[in-house]
C-alpha cells in the first residue's frame, strides 16, 4: 500500500491505495465518483475520460500512483451546483446522448478539444479528435453538434 495525494475537481484527496490500482477504480471505488465508467479496460472506448493535469487520459491504464499530486477533472466536476456547465448544456439541448454510458466520458474528451481548439473549430476536426471515444447509439451527430456549440460559446471553465 502507498499513501496517495490527487487533486480531485479542485478537493485534495488522500488515500492508500494498492500499486496496482487503476485511476478509474481510485476514482470510483476509493472516492465514490462513479461519473468515470468502465468500458473496456483496454483504452479503446473512452467511457473512462478523465482530465489530468490539463489533458484528457483513458483513466484505464493509469495508475492511481502515476497520477501523485495530479490535478483531476471528471465529469462530476463540471457543474456549477445545479447550473450544467456549457458543454453539459449542449449534450442535453442537441440530444447528443441516448443510453449515456458513454457521455461522461465523451464531454471530458470533447472539453479537451475545446479547450485546445477554442472557436477554431469544425466538424471533421471534432469527429478525428474524438475518435477514441466510442458511443454505439448516436451516431455522432449530435455529439459533433454539441461540441461546436460549445465551442461557440466562449472558452469553457
Amino acid at each position: 500500500m502507498r499513501q496517495l495525494a490527487i487533486t480531485v475537481n479542485g478537493e485534495v484527496r488522500t488515500a492508500d491505495v494498492e500499486d496496482r490500482t487503476l485511476l478509474v477504480e481510485f476514482l470510483r471505488e476509493g472516492l465514490g465518483l462513479t461519473g468515470t465508467h468502465v468500458g473496456c479496460d483496454t483504452t479503446q472506448c473512452g467511457a473512462c475520460t478523465v482530465i489530468m493535469d490539463g489533458q484528457a487520459v483513458k483513466s484505464c491504464t493509469v495508475l492511481a500512483v502515476m497520477a501523485e499530486g495530479a490535478e483531476v477533472r471528471t465529469i462530476e466536476g463540471l457543474a456549477d451546483g445545479d447550473r450544467l456547465h456549457p458543454l453539459q448544456d449542449a449534450f442535453s439541448r442537441h440530444h447528443a446522448l441516448q443510453c449515456g454510458f458513454c457521455t461522461p466520458g465523451m464531454i471530458m474528451a470533447s472539453l479537451d478539444v475545446i479547450e485546445r481548439h477554442g472557436a477554431d473549430l469544425d466538424a471533421q476536426t471534432v469527429r478525428h479528435e474524438l475518435e477514441g471515444n466510442l458511443c454505439r447509439c448516436t451516431g455522432y451527430h449530435n455529439i459533433v453538434k454539441a461540441v461546436l456549440d460549445a465551442a461557440g460559446r466562449g472558452s469553457p471553465r
